[in-house]
C-alpha cells in the first residue's frame, strides 16, 4: 500500500488544477490503501476543510505564498507520504513565477513527481530559470501530450527519460439516456470564464449560422482571479455582444459552476462543444480531454493539446480568432450525415484508456518504480 502525498490547490476552490487533483487523488486511493494527504495551495488563509472519515484524501496542511512556515509544514507532510505528487502552475505558488516552491522541493527527500500543467515553448527568463529548476529537483516529470515533452527537451533540456506522457484524465460518465430529439442543435463550452477563452470569437461565429436551427451555450463562472481584479467586465462584454448581434435567442451564459451531475446531464445533452481558445502554447486542457473522452466531436483552434488529440478525426481544428473558420468547421459537423458519427468512434478510440481510474494507474506504476529505485 503506497501513501501519497500532494500539493496543488484542492476543494473548495474552484480551478481546473483543484479539480484535477481531487479526480487524480480518489482514483488513487483504493479500497483499503491509506488516505491521500493534500497539501492545499492558497492564495489567503481559509479554514480548513474537515477531514472526513474514510475519504479518499484529506487536507492535511495549507501552504499560502510569502509565509515561510507553511513551507516549513508543508514540507513535513509531504515527507510522511511514501511518493509526493506536486501539480505545477506558475501563478498558485508565492514569488516571481511561483519561485517559492523550489524551496519547498528541495525540501522533499521522498520521491517526488511534478506533474506540468503549462510548458511554454518560449519563456521569459524568470520562467525559464523556474522550470529549470523544478525539473532537476523532480524524481520524474509529467506531462500530458508528446508535444509537451518535445518542448521539454529542446527548450529546457529535460532528458527525454525523465519524463513521462500520462494523459489528462476523464470521468467515467453514463451513457447519456434516451430522450425525443431536440429541435435545435447545441453547440456546447463550458468551464471558468475569463479573456483569452475566446468566446466572443464562438459567438461571432454563431451570427454566421443563423441559417441553421442552434443553441450556443457557454457554461461556467468567471475565473474567481479574474473575478478579484476585473469583476463580471468580460461576461458583461459577451453579453452586449450578444445583443449587438442580436443573438438573444441563440446564445445562452450560464454563470453556474456545475457540480459532477448537471455537468454530466449537460454534456450529454450537446451535439459539439466549441473550444474557442486564444492560446497558441496551451498544452494541457481538462475541458478538451473530457469533451472527446465523452464522444463529442469538437471543433477547437490550433492549440498543441487540440493539434495532438484531434490529430486522429475525433474533431477539426479552426483558426485563432476567426469566426468565419469556426463557423465553416461547425457547418461542415452539423450538415454532414455521417462526419459526427465518425468524429465519435475516433474520440472513443483514442481515449480508450483515458478514464481516472485508467490513468491513476499509470501514476502507481510510475510511483513504485521510484520508490524501487530509491531503495536500491
Amino acid at each position: 500500500m503506497t501513501q501519497f502525498g500532494l500539493l496543488s490547490t484542492y476543494p473548495p476552490t474552484r480551478c481546473g488544477l483543484a479539480t484535477f487533483t481531487q479526480s487524480l487523488a480518489s482514483a488513487l486511493v483504493r479500497p483499503g490503501d491509506p488516505a491521500a494527504t493534500i497539501v492545499r495551495v492558497l492564495d489567503e488563509p481559509e479554514q480548513r476543510p474537515v477531514a472526513v472519515l474514510g475519504a479518499p484524501a484529506f487536507v492535511a496542511a495549507e501552504l499560502v505564498g510569502g509565509v515561510p512556515a507553511d513551507r516549513v509544514a508543508a514540507g513535513r507532510v509531504l515527507n510522511a507520504s511514501d511518493v509526493v505528487i506536486v501539480q505545477h502552475e506558475y501563478g498558485i505558488y508565492g514569488g516571481p513565477d511561483g519561485d517559492e516552491v523550489l524551496e519547498l522541493l528541495r525540501s522533499i527527500a521522498s520521491p517526488c513527481i511534478v506533474v506540468l500543467h503549462t510548458v511554454l515553448p518560449h519563456p521569459s527568463p524568470s520562467q525559464r530559470r523556474v522550470l529549470d529548476a523544478v525539473g532537476a529537483l523532480a524524481s520524474a516529470v509529467v506531462v500530458m501530450t508528446e508535444n509537451a515533452r518535445e518542448i521539454l527537451y529542446s527548450t529546457y533540456g529535460i532528458p527525454m527519460g525523465k519524463v513521462s506522457v500520462i494523459p489528462h484524465g476523464a470521468p467515467v460518465r453514463e451513457p447519456a439516456p434516451t430522450h425525443a430529439a431536440r429541435a435545435r442543435r447545441r453547440v456546447l463550452t463550458w468551464g471558468l470564464i475569463s479573456p483569452g477563452k475566446g468566446i466572443e470569437w464562438g459567438v461571432r461565429a454563431m451570427a454566421e449560422l443563423t441559417d441553421l436551427d442552434l443553441e450556443y451555450v457557454v457554461a461556467g463562472q468567471t475565473h474567481p482571479k479574474v473575478l478579484a481584479h476585473a469583476g463580471e467586465s468580460y461576461r458583461e462584454s459577451l453579453t452586449a455582444l450578444i445583443g449587438e448581434l442580436g443573438l438573444q435567442e441563440t446564445v445562452s451564459l450560464d454563470g453556474r459552476y456545475l457540480d459532477d451531475g448537471e455537468l454530466t446531464e449537460l454534456v450529454n445533452s450537446a451535439d459539439i462543444v466549441l473550444l474557442p481558445y486564444d492560446s497558441r502554447d496551451q498544452v494541457t486542457s481538462g475541458v478538451l480531454a473530457e469533451a472527446v473522452a465523452a464522444g463529442l466531436p469538437v471543433v477547437a483552434t490550433g492549440f498543441p493539446h487540440a493539434v495532438e488529440l484531434l490529430a486522429r478525426g475525433a474533431g477539426v481544428i479552426a483558426a485563432h480568432q476567426d469566426p468565419h473558420s469556426m463557423a465553416e468547421a461547425l457547418r461542415s459537423i452539423l450538415t454532414g450525415s455521417e462526419v459526427a458519427q465518425h468524429m465519435h468512434e475516433a474520440a472513443l478510440r483514442d481515449t480508450e484508456m483515458t478514464s481516472w481510474p485508467d490513468v491513476a494507474e499509470r501514476y502507481r506504476v510510475l510511483a513504485a518504480a521510484l520508490i524501487a529505485a530509491q531503495a536500491a
